[in-house]
């Protein structure tokens, strides 16, 4: 499995800049409100350092790395919920994704309208948040009215769901999202409900080229908000994004060095959308083909096997596992036999981020 990522912000913080930046989709990005209408969806490669280790050792015929979704979606605007700016025929488009990503736009240029008059980080935070609580509050609103119904006519479900669609509709009205809701066992109900705010948030600071370390006071105020959150904070610089997507692979490295960054834009937003969404990879290793695979972390290796194909899974014997470490340590799947690396486990294993693995199956 990859994951996707709904991007969402007020219109002209650079949210098409950056999704242009890195998918090189060609999203349409100008200077006016509504620019974006239909969402634009891109697939991009996650860089993985290791996938480069391996394809030198095993020298397959290619290599395919795993993969992250980027749906940008079209500005939203104060009163979006109630219709304006085309209002929830945006909202819509994000019900569906694994994770939201909040461009802020941190950087003052005079000749890139602000929506709202100006750069008011905290501000602009508000806007979106509240419009995505009052969205989110009609639908659990229309959900509890019939479960009351049905409630009150005997039925045993809508009885049994009307706590959780109580606790929820409470703490919309209280003005905070249904992540908020911390008890552990109503997350995860929380979570099934497809409510916007229940969805894991990364807060992206868009920062001029000055700040890339997102050091300045208006990316300080976007860093404090994700900090308060427990979400996850990103300064990304949407022009050097776009310098940097038109390099070529070798052109990139060294132009990442002079700006003293480590990593791209994308490396630093995957990275950090893995460890909100408590996702790893694991690998699998072949003259054909070396390849990375997204799962969740904790998952066995069944549903491993099932992230290549359905039929793993239902039909799933064992699997052998070697250790990245050690595949690399030793260079093959036959040395790291030899010396009793290779591990057969079974339905139980739990996979770990970076193992090599095949599946042995029978349908």
């Amino acid at each position: 499995m990859g994951f996707n990522c709904g991007i969402i912000g007020l219109p002209n913080v650079g949210k098409s800049t950056i999704f242009n930046a890195m998918t090189a989709a060609g999203a349409q990005a100008s200077n006016y409100p509504f620019c974006t209408i239909d969402p634009n969806v891109g697939m991009v490669p996650v860089r993985d350092e290791r996938l480069k280790t391996l394809e030198a050792l095993a020298k397959p015929e290619r290599v395919v790395p795993t993969s992250v979704e980027f749906v940008d979606i079209a500005g939203i605007v104060k009163g979006a919920s109630k219709g304006e700016g085309l209002g929830n025929q945006f909202l819509g488009h994000i019900r569906s994704v694994d994770t939201i990503v909040h461009v802020v736009r941190c950087f003052a240029d005079p000749l890139i309208i602000h929506v709202e008059g100006k750069v008011d980080p905290k501000g602009d935070i508000e806007i979106i948040e509240t419009e995505l609580i009052l969205s989110d509050l009609e639908s659990i609103t229309k959900r509890h009215e019939k479960a009351e119904r049905l409630a009150k006519s005997g039925d045993k479900a809508a009885v049994e769901t009307m706590p959780l669609y109580n606790a929820v509709k409470s703490c919309l009205e209280a003005g905070r999202p249904a992540r908020s809701i911390a008890a552990k066992e109503t997350a995860h109900a929380v979570k099934e409900l497809s409510l916007l705010t229940a969805k894991p948030i990364i807060y992206v600071a868009n920062v001029s080229e000055d700040d890339l370390d997102g050091l300045s006071d208006a990316a300080k105020t976007v860093r404090e908000v994700a900090q308060s959150e427990g979400a996850a904070f990103v300064p990304i610089c949407g022009k050097i994004e776009s310098e940097i997507a038109e390099l070529s692979e070798d052109e990139r490295a060294g132009f990442l060095k002079d700006l003293g960054i480590k990593e791209s834009g994308l490396g630093r937003l995957a990275a950090a959308a893995y460890k909100l969404l408590g996702l790893i990879t694991f690998f699998t290793v072949g003259k054909k083909e070396v390849r990375a695979w997204t799962i969740i972390e904790g998952a066995k290796a069944p549903e491993a096997a099932g992230a290549i194909h359905s039929d793993f899974e239902r039909g799933f014997i064992k699997a052998e596992v070697i250790a990245y470490g050690d595949f690399v340590k030793y260079g093959s799947e036959a040395a790291c036999r030899d010396k009793g690396l290779l591990r057969i486990e079974g339905k139980e294993y739990c996979v770990r981020d970076g193992d090599i693995m095949h599946f042995r199956f029978g349908v």
